[in-house]
């Protein structure tokens, strides 16, 4: 959930009362003259002064009244986290990879966890990622999950908007693995990630 908070916003010569959201890929505010959902990748510039975060986009200049969170804001927008900070990646965890081909993936984690197995699954893992493109794939969740340390993560990531895989097989699969999910993330303009974790009453 991202940060939200009630203003002023001025759009396009509109102003308009509303409220502002800062996401982690887009910044949106709803109000009723204006409704806007920009992603980060459209924002050109953005400066925070007297309260005010204004962004020059294709779309136009926005200026939110946010005060003393201006600054803030524009720092996340100028900074946003990467796709292992939204994971919660680690320098001390022990990784597997299973069945993902994302060369720019494999060298981030290289970069920042201190064990890397691709192929084969670690014993006590801290995170382990699993590739899947169809429903079939899902039935090595079980399996996968007695590799995890009692607090660690399995991680499905699986194309967006493929009937082969939907979000509710994904969720089915991973509770009859005897898994919780807590968390999903954009994993990449083609993909989802989605967090299973093993249920606080379990862990040993």
């Amino acid at each position: 959930m991202g940060a939200e908070a009630k203003c002023r916003a001025i759009f396009r010569g509109k102003t308009s009362e509303g409220k502002a959201r800062l996401e982690t890929e887009t910044l949106e505010f709803r109000g009723p003259d204006v409704t806007l959902s920009l992603p980060f990748k459209q924002i050109k510039t953005v400066t925070a002064r007297d309260g005010a975060l204004t962004v020059h986009s294709q779309q136009g200049p926005l200026s939110l009244a946010l005060g003393d969170k201006a600054e803030k804001w524009a720092f996340k927008i100028q900074h946003p986290p990467s796709r292992l900070d939204k994971i919660g990646a680690s320098s001390g965890w022990r990784v597997s990879v299973l069945g993902i081909s994302d060369g720019p993936f494999l060298e981030e984690l290289e970069r920042v966890v201190s064990k890397v197995s691709i192929g084969r699954t670690l014993k006590d893992s801290d995170a382990i990622f699993v590739g899947a493109t169809k429903e079939a794939d899902l039935a090595r969740l079980a399996k996968l999950k007695d590799s995890l340390k009692p607090n660690g993560a399995l991680w499905v990531i699986r194309p967006k908007g493929r009937p082969e895989i939907s979000e509710r097989a994904v969720m089915a699969a991973g509770r009859a693995a005897g898994l919780v999910d807590v968390k999903v993330v954009a994993f990449s303009p083609t993909h989802t990630a989605e967090k299973f974790v093993i249920p606080v009453h379990q862990r040993r």
